[in-house]
């Protein structure tokens, strides 16, 4: 999950990561300005639940306000002519690449 801490600062009207630390110090919650800045631009951060509650108190807001789902990786079709057969519902198969030069074919990875 990343974070979403701009969208919940700017509901509050706080648009630098600057201004986010009057905002904590108000409920308590006195984080380094690098950990602000890494919530601010999405960085993955560590945070404990107690702070994560003294985040949503200094931004009224949610924890789910907080987080974003990661999109999902969609997987394409892998046509036919690039050496790959697929059966319905299987995953693709490795195919041996042409002769290493000398006179016979690769071997299969093991499965």
């Amino acid at each position: 999950m990343k974070w979403n801490l701009r969208w919940a600062a700017a509901n509050r009207g706080i648009w630098r990561p600057s201004d986010l630390m009057p905002a904590f110090k108000e409920v308590g919650f006195t984080p380094s300005m690098s950990k602000v800045s890494a919530l601010w631009s999405g960085t993955p951060v560590t945070v404990r639940l107690d702070d994560l509650d003294l985040i949503c108190a200094a931004l009224q807001c949610t924890v789910a306000d907080l987080l974003v789902a990661e999109p999902v990786a969609r997987k394409t079709p892998v046509a036919q002519d690039e050496g790959l057969a697929t059966a319905a519902g299987e995953s693709p198969r490795p195919v041996p690449r042409r002769s290493t030069g000398a006179g016979r074919p690769r071997s299969l990875p093991p499965n």
